[in-house]
């Protein structure tokens, strides 16, 4: 009989609860909790143990993150084995990476390198950051502090570029929303029906984008710069992994990537193209007249993007969508990565989904996802008590989730966006959320601005911020 030989995952031996319970799940444990925890144990001792992480990603680029762990011969020195582990995997999917540096202890090292391994138990994530984003084989190695590559963050100066003729675009899994721009005031808008998903041939995505931009371009007198978004991971233009391509086989996938590459000489105008989380963020940040902004989109699953303090867009991937939120034991497997307590399963459709039960409804299964939390939602408007309360829960999982993600980035701004924040729930959440922040966080809370968009957001808009994200070079006039 064959035996699992993977390695087996140390956990803490101590979790912290939260002070706010979210009323439809007692055993959560948020990583934010146990993390600070651990950080001031560690604070507590002069001679913790040093931890450096660099991370590889495209063209160079790399990021350091340095940590303390608890001396080896300490009662509870194997938490530095959970600690590390769950920090790599926020990191990774915060920033990305193919290969990955580790300088100290020499085993905690080989713990993630077999972790991280082709048969471990972050196999997926090996294999997505590797195979699939970096076209690389994901790399784990030891070395000391003073050996991994110098720091080198790729940030661009990307949006806020009104001036001119420009296209905005946004594609959907569903529709494909395309705006001319002129001057930063759009002039055409138009959803165009489509269905990428289930195409196995690359020319027609090609052939329909290419429609929509010469519908866009017609309607002004002429073109200067084309910006778009979708979901997905983009590098430098290049697609590397996105849903709506996913009918397209392995080999064929180049065409894919190279697709923008080849609009962009077709239409002969500058053209960028990034994840729409970052999109959003740069709307957010656009509309407020301010930076340092992390955008997150509850949808159909969890999407981020960030706009730093100095106004600029990331290479960062920003996929919180698969970074721990929760420590707990039993909590809730990705179906993807088939790791637990990943940011999916508390902020998006999927939260309400796996909350119904608990919360004594039952929700009709002849229904699409979409319909199912529509659904839901109109019996949250209609004063729905167990809808009320899957809304609660998952804005103090909001609540705990933003004071995590404050200890990763350097935001002033927490913008909530997605189909879960319609109506009567995106209320709920930012109660919830501000609520939890006052209570376990009082000193964030005071710092942090959490709010949902407003009328200006909307006048922006994400065509708009899309729109905008190209330099033309020379300012264009009319």
């Amino acid at each position: 009989m064959d035996t699992d030989t993977r390695p087996v995952l140390t956990r803490f031996h101590r979790l912290e609860p939260p002070a706010v319970v979210p009323a439809l799940d007692s055993g959560f444990r948020p990583a934010v909790l146990t993390n600070r925890r651990f950080v001031a144990d560690v604070q507590g001792r002069a001679e913790g143990v040093r931890l450096v992480l660099g991370l590889e990603q495209a063209e160079g680029s790399v990021s350091h993150y340095s940590a303390r762990l608890l001396p080896e011969r300490h009662p509870l020195a194997d938490d530095n084995y959970a600690y590390a582990e769950r920090l790599l995997k926020f990191l990774l999917w915060q920033r990305g990476a193919w290969k990955v540096y580790v300088a100290g202890p020499r085993g905690i090292f080989e713990h993630l390198r077999a972790v991280y391994s082709t048969d471990g138990e972050r196999a997926f994530d090996a294999h997505f950051m590797g195979t699939q984003v970096y076209l690389k084989p994901f790399t784990v190695v030891y070395c000391e502090a003073e050996e991994i590559p110098a720091p080198r963050e790729s940030h661009r100066s990307l949006g806020r570029h009104l001036e001119g003729c420009r296209i905005g675009f946004d594609l959907g899994a569903s529709d494909l929303k395309i705006s001319a721009v002129i001057d930063g005031r759009p002039v055409f808008s138009q959803e165009i029906e489509w269905h990428p998903r289930e195409q196995t041939d690359p020319a027609y995505h090609k052939r329909h984008i290419l429609d929509a931009l010469r519908l866009a371009a017609s309607k002004m007198p002429r073109l200067d710069a084309i910006g778009g978004s979708s979901a997905g991971v983009y590098i430098r233009n290049r697609p590397m992994v996105a849903s709506l391509f996913r009918g397209i086989a392995p080999e064929r996938f180049d065409e894919i990537r190279n697709l923008f590459l080849e609009i962009r000489d077709e239409m002969r105008v500058p053209l960028e193209v990034v994840n729409d989380g970052e999109v959003a963020a740069l709307a957010g940040s656009m509309s407020l007249d301010d930076s340092a902004i992390l955008g997150l989109a509850l949808g159909s699953s969890q999407a981020a993007g960030y706009v730093t303090p100095e106004g600029k867009i990331t290479d960062w991937l920003n996929e919180l969508a698969f970074a721990p939120v929760d420590f707990a034991p039993d909590a809730p497997v990705d179906e993807w990565s088939r790791d637990r307590g990943c940011g999916a399963s508390y902020f998006s459709q999927q939260c309400v989904f796996r909350l119904t039960d608990r919360a004594g409804i039952s929700l009709p299964s002849e229904l699409s996802p979409a319909k199912k939390l529509e659904w839901v939602q109109e019996r949250l408007e209609a004063g729905s008590e167990g809808a009320m309360a899957i809304w609660q829960t998952m804005g103090v999982y909001l609540g705990y989730g933003i004071a995590h993600y404050a200890d990763f980035y350097d935001m002033r701004h927490v913008l909530l966006l997605g189909r879960c924040t319609s109506g009567r729930g995106g209320r709920i959440l930012l109660e919830e959320a501000r609520g939890v922040l006052a209570c376990e966080f009082p000193e964030l809370a005071k710092r942090l601005s959490v709010q949902l968009p407003d009328e200006r957001s909307r006048r922006v808009g994400q065509a708009i911020a899309a729109a905008s994200l190209p330099e033309i070079g020379e300012k264009a006039s009319l």
